[in-house]
């Protein structure tokens, strides 16, 4: 069993384990939490926690998720102690010492991490918004500072904001969790960006991926289980058209969950792999669920819930439910719910999930014809402003008092100041406006007949928080028109030798005097009558001459082509 216990006012969980004895303290903060523009600022004071620690010989680590941030550890029991209060008192008393060190840490993780193919999905699903800020990298970790750290600690990182699951015996002698007081804090709302569904997005990847939100419930997380066996069976087993194919089901903490499902493919197979998964999905729609495939998932967890270890394996998920306000099942109510789930219920989720789904396709592809619409990648919208015309091409840029609209080949775009998530100014005087609907729109002066105040227009109507300052360019990286670009390119001039002129002025005169010559001896032999016993040597005079003039020209154009 779970016991609920207390410690120094943190709600604490305790589990028994046969194995080694491990613990965690987590906080009901996230990166949903944040705004774009100070983005980062969770996974900043995480490892501002963990610093000091230095090398341990035991297992531990920190996370941050969108809703919730997590320090871990597993070790004896006096490691425990002494690791978990240690992390308290650095949340207290921020070692701000490491500041820059650490966002260089970060910056370091990030370009380090490589993309996933579901990495995309956030920001098409949410917009730059809540859950879809963990689709962009951590922009805001430039300008933060200590107090900006301390003050975010002090509201998120307190006793009523935080879980302790501990798998073991008792809690470790001498912990102490010194957290200050404060509150608990709600699930952020989660934003949306698509107008409609089921709706597709083309991504980067070369897998097809399905995104879903659903009600959180037994039946939901058999679903997953259930599409994650067709699939297998589909598009691994029957067609050899995929190696990995998932599902998986994953509670956000407002009573709803993410259920994602992916197939991989190769290029010459995308094709294949897009309309396999797309039939499979109609296929569970419309009910055709395979009585077997729900008994093998129902078994499944009923296994797992008859282990000696699953009470301890469930902690985690335990302490989850507890800071988002969930309500925890006991091991018999789970067993019960999964027993009464039936394909009925299997099919109301297929629908659920289908008719809010988001599916990625690989590029060059479109899923309008399965019924998915295009997720917008273009504004509704424009605004009326100043316009300004792009220097290549009949794009025009439109500041306005209310927002700035781009009018061209892949317009229109608009963000309203009011609606800008975040803008990244550059000291080249470039912009990059993104809106909340993830909307993003790149203004570089150098493209534009732009007036010198059109800037200053846009920096002083987006609020100075949504602004983040980025490094100097290499001038090479800021872009220029074409015609400007080649005007300015620098090359070496080739240096003629000193015979070349004379070379080509002699060639030049003798090619113009033969070639004279032969052409008024060839224009003779059709205007005057020529004896029979004549022609044959004045014609081959000719072609010689003819040649000669060929050979002597051919110096000047070879010198003159060298020169270009």
């Amino acid at each position: 069993m779970i016991q609920e216990l207390d410690v120094d006012g943190v709600p604490t969980l305790l589990a028994p384990t046969g194995g080694p004895m491990r613990a965690g303290l987590t906080f009901r903060v996230g990166t949903a939490d944040e705004t774009l523009a100070r983005s980062g600022i969770t996974h900043l004071l995480e490892h501002l926690a963990l610093a000091p620690l230095g090398l341990a010989d035991y297992h531990v680590n920190g996370a941050t998720a969108p809703v919730f941030t997590t320090f871990h550890m597993q070790g004896s029991a006096q490691d425990i102690a002494t690791f978990l209060t240690s992390v308290c008192a650095n949340l207290t008393e921020l070692p701000t010492g490491r500041l820059e060190v650490e966002k260089e840490i970060l910056r370091t993780e990030h370009s380090s991490r490589g993309m996933a193919a579901t990495d995309d999905i956030p920001l098409w699903r949410h917009g730059a918004r809540d859950f879809g800020i963990t689709s962009y990298p951590e922009w805001g970790l430039a300008a933060l500072t200590g107090d900006d750290l301390r003050q975010w600690a002090a509201r998120w990182f307190t006793r009523e904001n935080a879980v302790l699951w501990i798998a073991g015996k008792a809690v470790p002698a001498g912990l102490r969790l010194a957290l200050p007081p404060g509150v608990r804090q709600p699930v952020p709302a989660a934003s949306s960006a698509l107008p409609q569904t089921p709706a597709y997005f083309v991504g980067g990847s070369r897998a097809v991926v399905l995104d879903a939100v659903v009600r959180r419930r037994t039946a939901a997380s058999v679903f997953a289980g259930v599409l994650e066996r067709e699939l297998y069976r589909a598009l691994r087993q029957d067609g050899g058209l995929s190696y990995q194919t998932t599902a998986g089901y994953e509670p956000r903490g407002d009573g709803n969950a993410t259920l994602r499902a992916l197939a991989d493919a190769l290029p010459e197979k995308q094709d294949a792999v897009l309309g396999g998964f797309v039939d499979t999905l109609a296929k569970l729609r419309v009910g055709r669920i395979e009585q077997a495939d729900l008994d093998a998932v129902v078994a499944k967890r009923e296994d797992f819930l008859g282990t000696a270890e699953v009470d301890a394996a469930r902690l985690p998920s335990y302490a989850f439910n507890v800071l988002t306000g969930e309500r925890n099942l006991t091991v018999d109510e789970h067993r019960a719910e999964l027993k009464v789930v039936d394909t009925d219920d299997v099919h109301e989720v297929a629908r659920e999930a289908l008719a809010g789904a988001l599916l990625m396709v690989p590029e060059g592809h479109r899923a309008d014809w399965a019924g998915f619409a295009e997720a917008p990648t273009r504004s509704a919208d424009t605004v009326t402003g100043t316009a300004y015309r792009e220097k290549e091409g009949d794009g025009e840029l439109h500041v306005g008092v209310d927002g700035v609209s781009w009018l061209g080949h892949g317009g229109p775009l608009t963000v309203r100041y009011a609606e800008c998530a975040l803008m990244l100014t550059w000291p080249d005087g470039a912009r990059q406006l993104i809106g909340d609907d993830a909307i993003s729109m790149r203004i570089e002066p150098t493209m534009f007949d732009l007036h010198p105040g059109a800037i200053r227009v846009v920096d002083s109507q987006v609020p100075a928080d949504r602004q983040v300052v980025m490094p100097a360019r290499d001038p090479e990286r800021i872009p220029q028109p074409r015609a400007a670009a080649a005007g300015s390119g620098r090359r070496e001039p080739v240096k003629r030798s000193w015979w070349e002129i004379p070379l080509m002025v002699v060639s030049g005169l003798v090619a113009l005097v033969i070639g004279g010559g032969t052409f008024l001896l060839t224009l003779g032999m059709f205007v005057t009558e020529t004896a029979e016993s004549d022609k044959g040597w004045l014609w081959s005079a000719i072609a010689v001459g003819w040649l000669l003039t060929v050979i002597l020209a051919l110096p000047i154009v070879l010198l003159r082509r060298r020169r270009r």
